[in-house]
């Protein structure tokens, strides 16, 4: 840790545990975060907690200290990396219907969950030819980085996942499934889905690729590229620190060097994965917001980063 002081600490944190008044613990959740500075989003649903969060090592401790505090809550899984400023602009805890949107009914990782594989059991497993092995991230995230050998769906958004799923595979012939994720929890839900669909042994990496980042000596890994994480790092390297991508305001992609020395490439306006196919009136509200966040930073005041056009409103990815 101290090869790391004084950055800030990034906690990606989530627990499926059935939070019956759910909506009660948000005024209290909030006021303790910004009592501790504290910055960035947690859900609560019915289902649970989930959310990435940033502070001093003081503050993050003393955040999971008071969530503990609750029984259910005891054995929050959270992932940490670290950055010289926090890479969010607000304290914010919303009230959701999921803390990670799926859309299907009955699928209750509380209840049936497939089998967690530790990092370094994680190799042996997708290196099995009769494992199949899929990413269960949107196809934006894939393309910044993915395990070797690893299937990607090219979903736009986690609810195309469980059609996906139900046209591309049958458990009579895919017996062995393994999955994985930013953090843990899209696989957690992914795994029960596909139990309830028939699949007979369902694996996912426990903690997701952020905890295989950290556990796993560069020199052994399968993991090729950066990861994509929710926050302003946009992507961190193998060893987490933070990676080379920036991120398109207006399409929300991440953007490479090479994307960003594009003729297409307008700051906070358009990239090349954007420049002919956004709408007018996104492009319009595009340059608005990136004249107020120039404005914001001459202030040195938090700027609007703005909603993600490819994510519903109530679908915030993990």
């Amino acid at each position: 840790m101290s090869s790391h002081d004084p950055s800030i600490v990034v906690a990606a944190l989530y627990r499926f545990v059935t939070l019956d008044d759910y909506a009660s613990l948000r005024a209290p959740l909030l006021d303790e975060m910004q009592r501790l500075d504290v910055k960035g989003t947690l859900l609560l649903a019915n289902e649970g907690i989930n959310g990435t969060v940033s502070g001093t090592r003081e503050a993050i401790d003393g955040l999971l200290s008071w969530l503990k505090q609750d029984a259910r809550l005891h054995d929050v899984d959270h992932k940490e990396s670290y950055c010289d400023a926090h890479p969010f602009y607000r304290t914010k805890v919303k009230l959701k219907r999921e803390i990670v949107t799926m859309g299907v009914e009955n699928v209750d990782p509380n209840h049936r969950v497939g089998t967690y594989v530790e990092p370094e059991q994680w190799n042996a497993l997708i290196d099995d030819p009769e494992v199949l092995v899929i990413d269960t991230r949107n196809d934006y995230e894939v393309a910044i980085g993915s395990f070797e050998g690893a299937v990607d769906p090219e979903t736009k958004s986690f609810r195309e996942f469980p059609d996906y799923v139900r046209q591309h595979y049958d458990p009579t012939r895919h017996k062995k499934v393994a999955m994985f994720c930013t953090g843990g929890i899209r696989c957690e839900k992914a795994s029960s889905f596909m139990l309830n669909e028939g699949f007979e042994e369902v694996f996912h990496l426990k903690g997701g690729i952020l905890n295989y980042l950290e556990k796993m000596p560069q020199i052994e890994t399968r993991w090729r590229g950066d990861c994509f994480v929710f926050d302003n790092r946009v992507t961190v390297r193998h060893d987490l620190s933070k990676g080379e991508y920036e991120q398109c305001h207006a399409c929300r992609m991440p953007i490479s060097r090479a994307d960003q020395a594009s003729d297409h490439y307008l700051p906070g306006v358009s990239c090349p994965h954007c420049w002919d196919s956004l709408p007018e009136k996104t492009r319009a509200s595009a340059r608005e917001r990136q004249k107020q966040i120039e404005l914001a930073k001459a202030r040195n005041e938090p700027h609007p980063i703005g909603h993600d056009p490819r994510q519903p409103r109530n679908d915030k990815p993990a």
